[in-house]
């Protein structure tokens, strides 16, 4: 008769599939492993939102991802990803500029975007919420407070896309959302949008990513660096989101960039939301 062999605990026999591999993260997030408990979490919140789990949304990628893992041994049954928890799962609904009867959806984990996608109004759950099941204030509102600037619209895009190489599409949003702040039509000296420009140019010539200036280099400390700033409204937004998209290759909006950012702070700052 074979002798058991002892169960060994939980340890990674390899690092497992990381929110990296699957998702457009960057950070501390992206090394981290998908846990079971964060999928479920996920499924919770896609559930509560849109009545059900979306197939390819983010719970079913991270489902997914974390069943693969807790099979390599990367993580365990009952684990969580060690990210932030007060941030954990948050779902953000805004109107978009220029397409009535459609809302840009955003899935967040630890204050990032995984998924960015157009959904008709009124399609799946109601509102925007979190998934302990409060409703988050369109998401952000608990990072923002009531009002939003078009500076702090900025900042927050930092976070949301700071990982990603300026572009010029995202420089023309930010001269736009530059414009819109301080009501000068020039480009500011030492200001954020010539900064934008100027990484556009470095990003031309760098040799690798790694030289790349990045939305975060450029937009971090936005809203102090502008001499004038104002809360974002849905004209300024259609101003940002019309510059962004005219500038794309693919006449499209980054996911959780420059003009998403700035339309749902627009979205937050309406009075009858």
């Amino acid at each position: 008769m074979s002798q058991e062999q002892p169960r060994r605990p939980y340890q990674a026999q390899d690092a497992g599939i990381r929110y990296g591999d699957v998702f457009p993260v960057g950070g501390d997030l992206a090394d981290r492993p998908v846990a079971p408990r964060d999928a479920a979490m996920m499924q919770t919140a896609e559930s509560m939102v849109f009545g059900h789990t979306p197939k390819g949304g983010a719970a079913a990628v991270m489902e997914s991802a974390a069943a693969r893992n807790e099979q390599r041994r990367a993580v365990g049954h009952s684990q969580f990803s060690d990210i932030p928890r007060d941030k954990g799962v948050i779902f953000t609904q805004t109107d978009i500029p220029g397409q009535p009867g459609y809302r840009l959806v955003t899935e967040y984990v630890a204050g990032q975007v995984l998924v960015h996608t157009n959904r008709p109004e009124g399609q799946g759950g109601g509102g925007n919420r979190g998934a302990g099941g409060q409703e988050s204030g369109a998401g952000i509102a608990a990072m923002w407070g009531d009002k939003v600037t078009i500076g702090e619209a900025l900042e927050a895009t930092a976070k949301t896309a700071g990982d990603k190489p300026v572009e010029p599409s995202d420089a023309a949003a930010i001269q736009a959302a530059e414009s819109a702040a301080t009501g000068v039509s020039t480009v500011l000296t030492n200001g954020v949008a010539a900064a934008a420009q100027a990484a556009v140019v470095t990003n031309t010539w760098a040799d690798r990513e790694d030289d790349e200036t990045k939305l975060g280099d450029v937009l971090a400390d936005a809203a102090t660096r502008m001499p004038a700033d104002k809360e974002a409204t849905r004209q300024d937004a259609e101003r940002v989101v019309g510059a962004e998209i005219r500038s794309s290759p693919n006449l499209e909006m980054r996911p959780g960039g420059v003009a998403a950012t700035v339309a749902a702070a627009a979205r937050l700052n309406e009075p009858n939301r």
